[in-house]
C-alpha cells in the first residue's frame, strides 16, 4: 500500500502519534480509496511504484559493489538504499503490490469486496512489473554495469545468480518475512506526521529485511531481469567468475516460477500482518443479550 494520503483519523493534538487502533482504522479507510481508483490511475501509480522500487534496487547493487565494510554493515547500507524506493512510494502515493496486501484489513472490516481486492492486486502487480522492467531497460542501456571495471555489473549479476540455488521452501519463507517487514514499514509510515517520521518508519524495517536476505517480489522484478541481461555480457560474466554453464539457469522459465513463489510468500506475509492487526484493533465482538 502506498503512502498515507487518504482520510485522516482525528486524534486531537497533531503532535501525539496515532494509536495502533487509529492506524488500523486509517489503513481500512485507505483500502476504500485504493479500491475506488480508476484503472488508468491505478496503472500509472503502480508503474510509478515499480520504477521507484527498481531504482532503489539499483542503488543496493551500487552499494554492494562499492562497500568494503564487511557483510553486515554492507547489507545494512543496502537496506537503506532499497528504502529510497519505498520512501518515494510512500511520499508520492504510488501503488505497490506488496504494500497493498494491507488492503485485507479493509476486506475484513467490510469496507471493500473480494472482487475489488483482487482487481487492485492484479492491476497493481502488472503495473509494478512494467515499471520495474522499464528501469531495467534504461539502466542497462546506460551501461551503468560497466562502471569501475564492471564491478557494478558483477554485483548485479552475482546477486541474481545467487537466487538460482535457493529451494522453493526457502524462497517462500523469505518472501513471507520480506513482506512482514514491508507491511510493518507502511503501517509505521501511516502513523507518521512529518517526512522525517515517515523516513524513519520506512528505513528501519526495510533495512532489516534486506540485511536478512529476504525476497521482495517487486525488487526481484528488477534484480533478476537485469541479471538475465547481464548474463549475456561476456565481460561481466568473466569478471564475476561465472561460466555460461553456470548462468544457464538464469532464464525466463526459472524466473517465472521463482517470482510466483516469492509473490505468494509476500501475500502470506502481508495477510498475516493484516489479519493480526484487524483481529486486535478492528474486530467487532457481537454483544450478548
Amino acid at each position: 500500500m502506498s503512502g498515507p494520503s487518504g482520510p485522516r483519523v482525528p486524534t486531537g493534538n497533531p503532535v501525539v502519534p496515532l494509536t495502533p487502533s487509529d492506524i488500523a482504522t486509517q489503513v481500512s479507510h485507505l483500502a476504500i480509496r485504493r479500491a475506488a481508483l480508476s484503472f488508468g490511475s491505478m496503472s500509472v501509480l503502480a508503474a510509478m511504484a515499480g520504477v521507484f522500487v527498481a531504482l532503489g534496487a539499483m542503488l543496493t547493487n551500487t552499494i554492494a559493489a562499492s562497500s568494503n565494510l564487511g557483510l553486515g554493515p554492507t547489507r545494512l547500507l543496502m537496506g537503506i538504499g532499497l528504502s529510497t524506493g519505498l520512501f518515494l512510494v510512500v511520499i508520492t502515493g504510488a501503488e505497490l503490490f506488496t504494500g497493498n496486501n494491507l488492503m485485507v484489513i479493509g476486506l475484513l472490516d467490510h469496507q471493500i469486496t473480494v472482487r475489488q481486492l483482487i482487481r487492485n492486486w492484479i492491476s497493481v502487480y502488472l503495473g509494478n512489473f512494467i515499471g520495474a522492467l522499464a528501469v531495467v531497460l534504461v539502466v542497462f542501456s546506460s551501461r551503468w554495469w560497466e562502471i569501475a571495471d564492471y564491478s557494478f555489473g558483477v554485483a548485479a549479476l552475482t546477486n541474481a545468480h545467487a537466487k538460482i540455488d535457493l529451494g522453493l521452501g526457502t524462497v517462500f519463507a523469505r518472501g513471507i518475512l520480506a513482506n512482514v517487514f514491508v507491511c510493518l514499514a507502511l503501517w509505521l509510515a501511516t502513523a507518521g506526521r512529518s517526512l522525517i517520521d515517515k523516513l524513519v518508519a520506512v528505513v528501519l524495517p526495510i533495512s532489516a529485511f534486506v540485511a536478512g536476505g529476504f525476497e521482495h517480489s517487486v525488487a526481484d522484478m528488477y534484480f533478476v531481469p537485469f541479471g538475465m541481461l547481464l548474463s549475456g555480457q561476456s565481460e561481466v560474466a568473466a569478471a564475476a567468475g561465472l561460466s555460461s554453464a553456470q548462468l544457464d539457469g538464469l532464464n525466463g522459465a526459472w524466473f517465472a516460477g521463482f517470482l510466483a513463489i516469492v509473490s505468494l510468500g509476500n501475500v502470506v506475509g502481508g495477510v498475516a500482518v493484516s489479519l493480526a492487526n484487524w483481529f486486535v484493533h478492528l474486530r467487532r465482538i457481537p454483544t450478548v443479550g
